[in-house]
């Protein structure tokens, strides 16, 4: 006998069921590549049979939640594909584990939820996303940007206590890494014989660049009368804070890897070399006796 409460849950899984396979249906509509069009829309059908399942025990039609996949349309376009979809699967881990807990009422529950998490896991390691395929070189980017960056900055800050001549200073720096950066990833490309060696330097040139304009925005935004040059500094270490931790997160989704420790490598390594810039900007100020 199934209560109301239980009852409750199966028409949430339903809706669940409903909103995802409408969600598939509604990317593969919008995917150029055949084969992840293909992928995705076997995964819409497993939705919908898996919805007919809890509709024969409920007897009653659910809607989708349309806001729902309205944000994750878009996600999806701003994230990517295979990030959208891991990120979903993760959501739907948590139910496939409730599927089993209505084994002893609705029989065939528990093999359901182990069916749909594997065949989801199948499906998405088919997915093929030409941007992952360039993730080291972004990482490349992303890495030596925040690690000679906020180093930089950390230093320049201390030795010139000047938020404009910081600015200027870190932008001048930050783009003649970035082409450096670039040139060095194409030809390390090349030398390993990489087809797409010119996309790859391109993809960490650009996160080079992105990454130093975000670092050297505080000074340029911040008053700096006062302490404004070190409440600079403050936000832009927060800035790095929080490209280290959106990006691992990013990426530790879309290729299942452990994130803790990614995150606190790069903060580590990250807030490590700033810190010892700092302490040489404080020496070279009071070595040369700079004072502005």
């Amino acid at each position: 006998m199934i209560t109301e409460e239980q009852k409750q849950k199966i028409l949430n899984f339903q809706k669940d069921e409903m909103t995802s396979h409408l969600l598939y249906k509604q990317l593969a509509g919008l995917i150029k590549d055949k084969h992840n069009a293909e992928v995705i829309r076997e995964m819409s059908d497993t939705e919908m049979r898996h919805y007919q399942f809890w509709k024969k025990v409920s007897g009653t039609e659910i809607t989708p939640d349309r806001i729902k996949i309205f944000f994750l349309l878009l996600m999806t376009r701003i994230l990517g594909l295979t990030f959208s979809i891991k990120l979903i699967e993760r959501g739907e881990a948590a139910g496939a584990k409730e599927y089993a807990e209505f084994e002893t009422v609705v029989p065939g529950a528990a093999q359901l939820g182990k069916d749909e998490e594997e065949h989801e896991e199948a499906m998405a390691g088919m997915i093929e996303e030409e941007f992952l395929s360039y993730v080291g070189s972004i990482v490349l980017g992303l890495n030596d940007a925040l690690v000679e960056l906020t180093g930089t900055l950390a230093g320049l800050t201390f030795a010139l206590q000047s938020g404009q001549l910081v600015a200027v200073s870190g932008l001048i720096t930050g783009i003649a890494a970035a082409f450096s950066m670039a040139a060095s990833e194409f030809l390390s490309a090349r030398a390993d014989n990489n087809p797409k060696a010119g996309r790859s330097a391109l993809y960490t040139g650009l996160a080079y660049i992105f990454t130093v304009i975000l670092l050297i925005m505080p000074y340029l935004v911040v008053p700096q009368h006062g302490n404004g040059i070190f409440i600079s500094l403050a936000i832009t270490l927060t800035i790095a804070v929080l490209i280290i931790l959106g990006f691992n997160f990013y990426v530790s989704v879309a290729k299942d890897l452990p994130f803790k420790q990614r995150f606190l490598e790069m903060f580590g390594i990250s807030m490590g070399v700033s810190v010892l810039s700092f302490i040489v900007g404080i020496i070279v100020r009071n070595v040369f006796n700079i004072d502005m």
